[in-house]
């Protein structure tokens, strides 16, 4: 008996999916419907990868030739050799998440609602269950393989000259952003944002527009969270010094404190005369300068913390992603 194709290939113009390999079914047809964006993640994922491990190799070329000692001479050239790969590749892998969260996120169920392959695909024995669950699984996949690839290797790069890069400061100018699980993390959440606006507003235009204004707002609101993320330490030096501390350190604040260990703020006694605050800080027993500061120890610990916030957040949303996609129209 011949073959015929089934009712849901020749309605939606496909080929029948495969049976076998790695992709079939439900899945397949999800890789179908976002070939074109997953392939060109991918895509980008390997080539830009395969560029940061070959400046790793230059990087510990120039570590081993001019040392890790930040000074004019060695960070001139650093910067003059490095900025493409250090400055641009920061600045790509930052955007990376919203870039994710509005071509990929928000069209993901948006188009699918918008065109009406939603209903034509819960109606040829797949329920709603199944269909978000592919529908979700792949491309949720994806991000997280390319965006865990691509933070290993800029890490890769960077490390060697963490204290060259961007002056040493890892919290704040992109790499405390860009490697470990803080990459992977913040990418799933805004896919995750993508989706969950693109199910409510149904439309992939409106879910992008709106997708750009979220992702703006929560940037600028988590800008100030990665401080609260560790626990500050404190460098002490006789009042006349200042306190020292590591190169790869970031430097917080400076205070000045008494012998029992009671802070005060930098400028308590200064007076326009050097014998008047020398009287007022005597009397008010202060004798130590403090530097406030994050070790670079800490750093992975800070990111896991911030990690299993936007995870925590991200199961969230896919929660109500799942539940309004399984209860309500669509």
């Amino acid at each position: 008996e011949r073959n015929t194709p089934h009712r849901s290939d020749t309605t939606t113009g496909r080929a029948p999916a495969p049976s076998g390999g790695l992709l079939h079914g439900l899945p397949w047809l999800v890789w179908r419907r976002h070939r074109a964006a997953l392939a060109s993640g991918l895509a980008v994922t390997v080539l830009v990868s395969a560029y940061f491990t070959y400046q790793h190799f230059a990087v510990v070329d120039f570590v081993q030739r001019y040392g890790t000692e930040f000074n004019e001479r060695t960070g001139v050239k650093f910067g003059e050799q490095f900025r493409i790969a250090f400055r641009g590749g920061t600045t790509l892998l930052q955007f990376l998440p919203a870039l994710i969260g509005l071509f990929l996120g928000a069209p993901l169920i948006a188009g699918e609602q918008e065109h009406g392959t939603v209903r034509l695909v819960t109606t040829q024995s797949v329920s709603r269950g199944r269909w978000i669950a592919a529908t979700l699984a792949l491309p949720l996949t994806v991000v997280v393989v390319c965006t865990t690839a691509l933070s290993m290797s800029y890490r890769w790069m960077w490390l060697p000259a963490h204290t060259l890069a961007f002056n040493g400061d890892w919290l704040l100018s992109g790499p405390f952003d860009v490697t470990g699980p803080m990459l992977p993390a913040t990418s799933l959440f805004f896919a995750v944002c993508g989706i969950a606006l693109g199910v409510v507003l149904k439309r992939i235009l409106t879910s992008m527009v709106a997708g750009v204004v979220f992702m703006g707002a929560f940037s600028i609101a988590w800008s100030r969270v990665p401080e609260r993320l560790g626990q500050l330490r404190h460098a002490f030096a006789p009042l006349d010094q200042e306190p020292s501390i590591a190169a790869d350190a970031i430097y917080m604040d400076n205070w000045v404190a008494t012998a029992d260990g009671k802070f005060y703020g930098f400028g308590t006694c200064l007076d326009s005369s050097e014998a008047a605050t020398d009287a007022c800080r005597a009397k008010m027993g202060i004798t130590q300068s403090v530097t406030d500061y994050f070790s670079f120890d800490q750093m992975a610990g800070m990111q896991w913390r911030g990690s299993i916030i936007l995870l925590v957040a991200s199961v969230l949303i896919l929660g109500f992603v799942v539940r309004r996609a399984r209860r309500r129209p669509l």
